[in-house]
């Protein structure tokens, strides 16, 4: 495992991260909390330093579930959490639709008490705005109650994270966070199969000081290679969600397994499985801190903490890479690729 710093911060993490919320909820296969726990575990033995959770994710159970995993071992991990939406007053909504956001100070006060509580911990090493619209993000008492959380030593470092899903106005969120606010990083969906966001963010970023979180860098596991056309999931797992609940959805995956298969190039030969070399385009990136899978399984979970120690990509790698991402990897029939430059 290597390690990356927040810029200006003393806040180190793992380059490869844990998404608490596969093993926290059942939307990623697993209803045995043992299980869930038995990972977090081992991922720290693999050298996985950096958790990433949310109040609302089962309610306080992905916070709680950190307690439970790493008794007497705080000081060994970095603990990421979220606030924003309105757990204590709203019912969780069907379909994992959002809940409604209570972004005025006091209530943001209220919500690290009691992420600290079921963490069983002191301070919190980076704490997220959670989906946060620009208008939120303009508040300047609630960015001053986060300031003030930090001078307390509540938090160590905080931000915001963006989604649910990839949406043409976080371009706008991205940049008024890296212009216009102290926030020390923000979390985004960006991986091989979906680069708006971050591709116009990182420049920015580098030049300002900010760290930057990726999240879904398989794009819900297209590029692990293990989604085919004829690929089922249970009633209720996320993947369901993100490729198969519409026509849109499915023509989606259907062109992402197209384009995966263009990709043998930064595997195999390359000393990397897919998987791998996902993260490792990802970790190309000097503003990327950590990258965080989704990770369910302990052959995966030994897979994906192993990418740092592989190959980093190449320039040839990546200027291929651009060329395909630029062309959408060159599925229609009448564009030819063109030849990339050594």
């Amino acid at each position: 495992m290597k390690y990356r710093t927040f810029p200006g911060t003393d806040l180190r993490v793992s380059e490869v991260g844990f998404g608490v919320w596969t093993v926290a909820t059942t939307w990623w296969g697993i209803t045995d909390r043992q299980v869930g726990i038995d990972l977090l575990r081992r991922a720290l033995d693999l050298g996985v330093t950096f958790y990433d959770t949310a109040d609302t994710y089962s309610d306080g159970g992905a916070e709680t579930i950190l307690a439970e995993a790493f008794p007497g071992r705080r000081d060994e991990i970095a603990i990421g959490t979220k606030f924003g939406y309105d757990i204590y007053n709203h019912k969780p909504q069907p379909g994992q639709r959002e809940r409604p956001h209570n972004w005025e100070p006091s209530y943001v006060r209220f919500a690290v008490e009691k992420s600290l509580e079921r963490l069983g911990t002191d301070r919190i090493d980076f704490y997220q705005m959670h989906n946060p619209r620009l208008p939120d993000l303009q508040r300047d008492d609630l960015l001053a109650e986060l300031e003030a959380l930090k001078s307390e030593g509540k938090i160590r470092a905080y931000g915001a994270t963006l989604g649910p899903a990839i949406d043409e106005r976080q371009a706008d969120e991205c940049a008024y966070i890296i212009e216009h606010t102290k926030m020390d990083g923000v979390q985004i969906i960006y991986n091989l199969l979906e680069q708006q966001v971050g591709a116009p963010i990182f420049e920015a970023a580098r030049a300002r000081g900010k760290g930057i979180l990726t999240r879904v860098p398989h794009a819900s596991d297209l590029l692990l290679g293990s989604v085919h056309a004829d690929t089922e999931f249970a009633p209720g797992d996320h993947r369901n969600w993100r490729m198969i609940t519409d026509e849109r959805k499915r023509q989606w995956r259907d062109r992402g397994i197209r384009k995966v298969a263009k990709l043998d190039f930064i595997a195999g030969d390359a000393g990397r499985t897919i998987g791998q070399a996902a993260l490792q385009f990802i970790l190309s990136e000097p503003s990327i801190v950590s990258v965080l899978p989704n990770i369910y399984d302990a052959p995966q979970l030994e897979e994906l903490a192993g990418a740092p120690d592989t190959a980093p990509m190449s320039e040839q790698e990546l200027r291929t890479l651009g060329d395909l991402y630029a062309h959408d990897f060159y599925l229609d029939p009448e564009d030819a690729p063109q030849p990339v430059a050594a």
